[in-house]
This record gives structure tokens, sequence and C-alpha cells, in this order.
């Protein structure tokens, strides 16, 4: 094979291999990402060459530069991507800030404090000699804004005639001569059965009767809602206690039976566990009950 075969051989493979490396998809991928780093690099050099102009008021260099620099951070995918696009903007934070300090130089010298009080404070003076005299109660004036105190006299705050308070004498103890006892408590009226007792002893009374009743049957009062609600707080008490069983039937329907109370071995040892449920009841239950429960069949009476 000649010299020329050979060269054009590897032109034709060279150009082969483009076509194929342009139709990759990975491959133009990783061309966008090389091309959008690049153009970082180029903003960066920007800043460089426009730097004097940026801290400029009448330019438009530093808000074109942002803009640039926005528009690449959509793009922005990879971490070296972001790596670039913090860099830059660092960049042209470090630049602003050396722009603003050689501008500004050391800040405010004396010489400029002492002609902004001669120029703004300043008043006119009769004296011989032409001096200028400062306005001192124009510049207190101004600064009581920032101290945020008033113009005026100071007084003294208080009262002028104030007096030494006597302390008061403390009173002697009487010693017990006779030996006192307290007086005995009448515990009559904490023996006296209130009404939610005597609401549940009735209740455990009929069932004891019926043995076994429906729940609506037992705390329906058709005449009052409110004896209907305590009848619903003594059975609560009555289950509490263990006197009384809830239990649902293959219907769904409440029925309440009464049963010995555990004793206390029991409650300890866990061998009685209680089972507690929220019953919600409101006005508009107690009418659904009185419709659902025929007329006569209520079992606890009215109390008047």
């Amino acid at each position: 094979m000649t010299e020329s075969e050979k060269t054009t051989l590897l032109a034709v493979k060279h150009e082969i291999e483009s076509d194929s490396e342009a139709n990759d998809p990975n491959y133009q991928h990783a061309t966008d990402r090389r091309t959008l780093r690049t153009r970082y690099l180029a903003v960066k050099n920007l800043i460089f060459d426009e730097r004097d102009d940026l801290s400029s008021i009448d330019s438009a260099k530093f808000k074109s530069i942002v803009n640039d620099l926005e528009s690449l951070h959509q793009f922005v995918l990879k971490p070296r991507e972001q790596i670039a696009d913090a860099e830059a903007l660092l960049y042209i934070t470090n630049t602003l800030l050396t722009s603003v300090k050689a501008t500004n130089g050391d800040g405010i010298t004396i010489s400029d404090f002492v002609d902004s009080l001669v120029r703004d404070f300043a008043k006119q003076s009769s004296r011989p000699d032409g001096r200028t005299l400062i306005d001192w109660k124009k510049i207190g004036i101004e600064f009581s804004d920032a101290s945020r105190s008033s113009r005026g006299c100071r007084t003294m705050i208080g009262p002028m005639d104030t007096q030494m308070k006597q302390r008061k004498a403390r009173r002697k103890r009487a010693r017990l001569v006779e030996n006192e006892q307290p007086a005995e408590v009448d515990d009559t009226d904490i023996k006296k059965k209130t009404n939610t007792d005597i609401n549940m002893a009735t209740m455990f009374d009929i069932l004891r009767k019926h043995r076994i009743v429906r729940l609506e049957q037992l705390v329906l009062n058709r005449n009052s809602f409110a004896q209907t609600v305590e009848n619903i707080f003594a059975l609560s008490f009555l289950v509490k206690d263990g006197r009384a069983d809830i239990k649902l039937d293959e219907k769904g329907i409440h029925l309440v039976s009464p049963k010995n109370a555990p004793t206390a071995t029991a409650i300890a040892s866990k061998e009685v566990v209680y089972n507690h449920f929220v019953f919600r009841f409101d006005f508009k239950d107690w009418k659904l009950m009185k419709d659902y429960i025929e007329v006569g069949h209520e079992l606890m009476p009215h109390r008047d």
C-alpha cells in the first residue's frame, strides 16, 4: 500500500469517526457541558476587562454581566459547572468590593466632617475678627431625632417631701393557756347520696330485674334530653365499676346486662381488663332515639 493510499484511508477513517461522534448523544452532551464551562470562563475574562466600569453609576456593564450569569445558570447540571458558576459570582463580588474600597479610600476624614459642620450648621457672626460660629442648638435639634430625647429643661422626678415610714409594731402572740381541740366536722352532708348515685342504684335494679336490655331502652327519657344524658352518665359509672356489661349482638345492637364487680385481686393480676369506647350523643341523636324506641318501652323513670 502506497503512502497516498494510507493517507486517503486515514482521512476516510477520521471522517467516519467524526460522523459517529456527532451522532452519539453522549458525545453531544459532553460537548455542551464543555461549551458551558467555556462560556463561564469568557464571562470571568469580561469581568476582569470591564472591572473599572462595573461600579460606575451610568454603566450598564454590571447588569449585562449579571443577566449573562443568570442565563448560564439555567443550564448548570454537573458539579464542575456549579463550581464555575460559584467562582464567577465570587469573582464579580470581589471585583466590586475592590472598586468600592478604592473609591471611598479611608472613609470620611476629619476635614470632611468639619467642612460638613461649617456648611450645614454655620451661623452669621457679628464678631470683628470674622470667625465662623457653629449653631450648636441646631445640631442638637437635628440629633434629637436619633437620640429620641425631648428638648427642654431637666427636672427632678418624684416627690420632694418624702418622709421616713415608721415600721409597724409586731403583735405578740398570746400563749395558749388551756388545751384546745378543733371543732368536729359534721359529715352528714358528705354521706348523703348524690343524684348520680341514686340513678346508678335505680339503673342497676332495673338491670337485675330484666337481666338483659337494649342500651337505648335503658337510657332514653322521651320527655327530657338532659335526663337522657344523666342516664348515660350513670351507665358509664356502672360499666367503670364493673357492675354492667355492654355487648354487641349479631345485628349490631348494644345490649346491657348486670354483673358482679371484680375483686381487687383480679384487677391487680390483670385477670379482668376494661375495654372503653366513646359514646357520641347530641340533641339530634336523642330525636333519632325517640323515633327508634316505641313509646312506653323506656325503662328509667322520669325524675321531677
